[in-house]
């Protein structure tokens, strides 16, 4: 481009359309979906893409993703923006209490909290971040998460969600 300075930098992002695995999601479990995600056979979200993070684990009540943050995450101080850190406590936390829902149930995420504990810059390294639900409940769950240094080990955030659980209609077989 003729008028793009030197510093410029430039990403390309692509995502499946996101329709189909939602609608799939109501006729299996939510560990079934999970699973189906981390391993590949159900496609990433279109927010899991741009933002580059993955689910690695996800067993009932407890899910990690990581994430590599670079400087595309941001902010104009020169630090990750703390809506990656909060889209990742949001991400772990509402797929945890995900891992629970029977076939038929989905989720909604009505309360998110983070506390950040430390700047996230380019040079972190690669986050982790394990949440584990605290609560399930019919109605209500909640999920608590951290999120840390895969090398250091210190943690740079550390959140919980409140999740509303209700019910869809499942076509007939």
């Amino acid at each position: 481009m003729p008028n793009e300075k030197p510093t410029t930098r430039r990403r390309e992002t692509a995502w499946e359309d996101p329709r189909p695995s939602a609608k799939a999601a109501a006729g299996m479990t939510g560990l079934e979906f999970l699973r189906g995600y981390r391993d590949g056979t159900i496609p990433a979200p279109p927010i899991a893409v741009t933002l580059g993070f993955d689910l690695v684990e996800a067993d009932e009540g407890r899910t990690v993703f990581t994430c590599l943050p670079g400087e595309h995450h941001y902010n104009p101080i020169g630090i990750v923006h703390g809506g990656l850190v909060s889209t990742l406590i949001d991400s772990a936390t509402g797929t945890a209490v995900h891992t629970t829902l029977a076939k038929g149930e989905l989720y909604a995420t009505v309360n998110l909290s983070v506390d950040m504990l430390r700047p996230v810059t380019d040079t972190t390294g690669l986050l982790r971040v394990e949440s584990t639900v605290v609560h399930r409940g019919s109605r209500i769950a909640i999920s608590a998460a951290e999120v840390k240094g895969e090398a250091n080990g210190k943690i740079y955030a550390r959140g919980q969600s409140t999740c509303m659980i209700y019910k869809v209609e499942l076509p007939a077989s």
